[in-house]
């Protein structure tokens, strides 16, 4: 019998009931730890003695922010050069040296960037390598102080076991599911204009486009037309010779996006032609428009997710449910803005970037203490033998600075 099976489901079934995320439940929390250790401090002081012969120390502390080293980014293949220079720049503001790996598909900008891009940059802390799978998991079988990678989660999970040999730390910018919740509430043609345009963009190759709506049954019934209409509009009646609408990247996709055709009713385009890799993309299809009774009960919807709803429904979508990030009324704009970090939760990834954040994603946050070599005396009440009274001292100073008070 696993001793620890209960005991993990009972608190993640309290973490699912939402029962740790008002303020006042987590501040009652950090009250009750602060009355521990007041009611406990003489049993906390005679169980340190006895087993470390430990007394109490008071520390203050600041961060000095440091470039890792060696850092690895493996770019994808959907946005070849944004998603490759985006991490590039913060590896480089933070100090480190970089090897960059892009995507072996995208090939014409893998050409543009081994050739041209280490032109500008010094050599001799920057180089890019190419190869495909093979030349990746050969290079991951060295040694790096960081890896930042940005792909499928299947791939994800063999960056990270080649990492934890040698205990680096990863960003991993993983594909996640992108639920989009249309309230009835909404107007159906704005919701077509936004989630048509969001889904399309980049012929929908766009890890945090919309991937299914969720709405009553009255709301799919207003919705199709709303969408049909969008898209004729935004493609004409012809999208294939639409010069707005992109194609798949390559054979392989294509077949994979075409076979999914035969899962569900298409409702809306659905068209194809190999020679051009181009899907009747947009096209809807039925199965993703689910019928659902109970729309919020939703718990974890993975990845930076969309949800068009009026502002009271936002407030309990973002109390009921945990992603990347989020966006209500709105596609994926969240993700332009640099004073937003941009990263995924759980099995959509770890860790976040953009803007500042890339850099302190890049940085290593080395904890500091500085203290003055003088005025020993004041230090002197610090030093054994201890006594009740300096101690009482030693609080009372601590507590006039604002500073806080560890047991080490």
């Amino acid at each position: 019998m696993d001793p620890f099976e209960d005991t993990l489901r009972r608190l993640r079934e309290t973490f699912h009931a939402g029962h740790t995320r008002p303020a006042e439940f987590r501040a009652a929390q950090l009250r009750g730890l602060g009355r521990f250790l007041q009611d406990n401090k003489q049993l906390l002081y005679d169980a340190l003695a006895q087993d470390l012969h430990k007394a109490t120390q008071l520390d203050s502390a600041f961060i000095r922010k440091e470039p890792f080293g060696l850092v690895l980014i493996i770019a994808p293949w959907n946005y070849p050069l944004n998603l490759t220079l985006v991490p590039l720049v913060g590896a480089l503001a933070a100090g480190n040296c970089v090897v960059l790996k892009p995507s072996e598909i995208s090939k014409s900008i893998e050409k543009v960037l081994a050739e041209e891009l280490p032109r500008y940059l010094d050599q001799s802390c920057f180089a890019v390598v190419l190869g495909g799978p093979q030349e990746t998991g050969q290079l991951l079988e060295h040694r790096f102080d960081y890896i930042f990678f940005t792909g499928s989660p299947r791939v994800g999970k063999i960056v990270m076991t080649a990492a934890a040999k040698h205990l680096t730390p990863v960003t991993l910018e993983l594909g996640g599911k992108n639920p989009c919740y249309v309230d009835d509430d909404c107007d159906p043609q704005i919701v077509a204009n936004r989630v048509a345009w969001f889904r399309y963009f980049n012929a929908g190759q766009t890890c945090v486009a919309p991937d299914y709506l969720l709405c009553s049954p009255e709301m799919q019934e207003r919705l199709l037309p709303a969408l049909q209409s969008t898209i004729t509009h935004f493609y004409g009646d012809d999208p294939q010779s639409s010069p707005d609408l992109g194609r798949i990247i390559n054979q392989k996709q294509f077949q994979r996006l075409r076979a999914l055709l035969g899962c569900g009713r298409v409702a809306i385009g659905g068209q194809s032609d190999e020679r051009d890799r181009y899907i009747g993309d947009p096209r809807i299809q039925a199965r993703v428009l689910p019928c659902i009774k109970k729309p919020l009960s939703l718990r974890s919807a993975r990845q930076p997710h969309t949800h068009p709803v009026l502002s009271q429904v936002v407030k309990r979508v973002l109390a009921q449910t945990s992603s990347g990030g989020f966006c209500g009324n709105d596609g994926f704009m969240h993700m332009t803005l640099a004073s937003l970090p941009f990263g995924g939760v759980g099995a959509s990834g770890i860790g976040r970037y953009h803007g500042k954040f890339s850099f302190d994603t890049f940085s290593h946050h080395r904890a500091c203490l500085l203290r003055s070599p003088g005025m020993e005396k004041l230090n002197a009440i610090r030093y054994p033998p201890h006594s009740p009274r300096r101690l009482r001292v030693l609080l009372v100073a601590m507590e006039a600075r604002g500073c806080s008070c560890t047991l080490l």
